[in-house]
């Protein structure tokens, strides 16, 4: 059978040159595609404006006719005085007694009497614990000399456990702490200087009350003489748990 086309009329040989051929061109047109860059038309344009110049106004010089000030007036010379002094002027003299005596003369002995000097009485505290002759509580005069120390402190604290009251509220919040306090017994036996260092308000003030309600007492002696004592006195509040 012969075949009816030309051999050399056969494309598949150029199939191969024909797909690279295409692959480029789709490509080519790939890459056009995408950095292709449009841009809105639009009828608004804007107008700028460019200032080559500044303006400059210029200011005229007036001048005024301004006269100066007149000068300051002339200090007016004083007037020289002359005074005419007398070549011959009286002078008074002046006697001066003298203070030497003579055998004449009598002399008045005056006499001066002793004057005693008041002794000022200075304002000593004396500390508790080194006071010759310690207060006195009421309930101890009768005790011992030697005694008398440890009856004032005996009778202090059955003070403070018969006017001791816990403060309601420092019992409900659970306050509790040592108060220390610090006084006087004055020359007079009497309590005074009152001062204290307490964790609580409440606390301090039950410490003041208790304090306050000290009798009056005898006051101690230093050589013979009243003075004022100090007195530390530390209440503990303490709460029991039952």
């Amino acid at each position: 059978m012969i075949p009816k086309k030309n051999p050399k009329a056969d494309m598949s040989r150029y199939s191969g040159l024909f797909f690279q051929i295409g692959l480029v061109v789709m490509l080519g047109v790939t890459y056009i595609g995408m950095e292709w860059k449009s841009t809105e038309s639009s009828d608004l344009s804007l107008d700028t404006i460019t200032m080559d110049k500044s303006f400059e106004e210029e200011i005229p010089v007036v001048n005024l006719n301004v006269p100066p000030p007149p000068p300051p007036p002339p200090m007016a010379a004083a007037p020289e005085v002359l005074q005419v002094v007398d070549d011959q002027i009286d002078i008074e003299e002046t006697v001066l007694q003298s203070t030497e005596t003579n055998q004449n003369q009598v002399l008045e002995i005056v006499k001066f009497e002793a004057v005693e000097a008041e002794e000022e009485e200075e304002d000593v505290i004396v500390p508790f614990a080194i006071i010759e002759q310690a207060p006195i509580f009421p309930g101890c005069e009768n005790v011992p000399k030697d005694q008398q120390r440890e009856c004032f402190q005996t009778k202090m604290d059955e003070h403070v456990r018969n006017n001791f009251s816990y403060p309601q509220v420092a019992l409900e919040l659970g306050i509790q702490g040592r108060v220390y306090i610090v006084f006087d017994i004055d020359k007079e036996g009497r309590i005074t200087n009152i001062k204290m260092r307490a964790p609580d308000k409440n606390l301090e003030n039950e410490a003041r009350r208790i304090v306050s309600k000290l009798p009056k007492m005898l006051p101690g002696k230093q050589r013979g003489k009243p003075v004022k004592v100090s007195f530390s006195l530390p209440i503990n509040f303490v709460i029991h748990n039952q």
